[in-house]
């Protein structure tokens, strides 16, 4: 092998280490996950279980975007973030694949659903890369919001099987570490704040119609178990009111002139649940000192 090709291989080695951003495996049994998951509440399980048959593509899509203009960054820094940010999107994806597999049942299907969705990756990715970089954006502000207010609200967590608690505390501490790193790298690129918060107009209307639409799926499918269930369910209705109420000003932060990710501090709350999960559930990814990235 000559110089050139181990110079290029292990290019890696010479970049500095992303900080603050860590890919960690998520080690939990998504079988053991009850369907009604969110306290016992049906609504809220469902909502949750649409938003993660979502993610195996849409992560991968959002890799996607990044990559798109990755050779355009010149600053070493954000390329460290940058594959950093690739990990925990890759380990996200196969989490959420795994949840997903485990939950397919006659009675529960995720596959059409999921096919749509295939179809609308393949046409979202023949736009141009910054209207798809800008789409990304948008989904990893919602992302981190919705990852923040988990965290904040112990109440949306204390319900849960301690293996859900694992895959969605786990995603929204990640998703809120690498919050910035589309923004950045959309920012060194086009720097065009009028087209990014036109697509976060259309996102936020697509967005919550897709939940909508493949939330009511998986209800409608569950009736029988999941309509009986009516105070568990206005409960969940009530949760989800209070939440998006909660989120507006967050969400709208999103259209200032000067509007940065990290301007929104996760520090404490994210540095409390990294010490629960390490100490009350085992989680050792999140108590070992960060180890140099190898994703690219």
């Amino acid at each position: 092998m000559s110089t050139v090709q181990v110079t290029t291989e292990k290019t890696y080695l010479n970049r500095p280490k992303a900080i603050g951003i860590k890919v960690r495996k998520l080690s939990f049994n998504p079988s053991k996950i009850r369907r009604h998951f969110f306290a016992n509440s049906p609504v809220m399980s469902h909502l949750l279980t649409a938003l993660s048959s979502t993610f195996p593509i849409g992560e991968q899509f959002f890799v996607h975007s990044v990559r798109n203009v990755r050779d355009k960054v010149q600053d070493e820094k954000l390329q460290a973030q940058i594959a950093a940010f690739i990990g925990q999107e890759a380990m996200h994806s196969k989490a959420h694949a795994e949840f997903n597999d485990a939950w397919r049942r006659d009675d529960y299907n995720l596959d059409g659903f999921q096919a749509w969705l295939g179809r609308r990756d393949a046409f979202i990715k023949s736009v141009h890369p910054k209207f798809q970089l800008a789409v990304t954006c948008a989904f990893e502000h919602f992302t981190a919001l919705l990852g923040g207010y988990v965290l904040r609200h112990p109440e949306v967590l204390s319900t849960l099987d301690e293996d859900a608690i694992k895959l969605w505390a786990w995603h929204a501490i990640e998703e809120i570490e690498h919050r910035a790193v589309a923004f950045d790298v959309y920012q060194a690129v086009y720097k065009d704040d009028r087209t990014r918060r036109i697509v976060m107009r259309n996102v936020t209307t697509g967005f919550a119609s897709l939940t909508f639409y493949s939330a009511t799926r998986l209800f409608m499918q569950d009736w029988r178990k999941s309509v009986p269930k009516v105070t568990q369910n206005a409960y969940g209705v009530y949760m989800i009111s209070k939440m998006l109420i909660s989120l507006i000003p967050e969400y709208l932060s999103y259209f200032k002139a000067d509007f940065h990710p990290s301007e929104i501090d996760y520090s404490k709350i994210v540095a409390h649940w990294k010490d629960k999960l390490a100490d009350e559930y085992g989680m050792e990814s999140f108590r070992e000192e960060d180890l140099p990235q190898l994703y690219s």
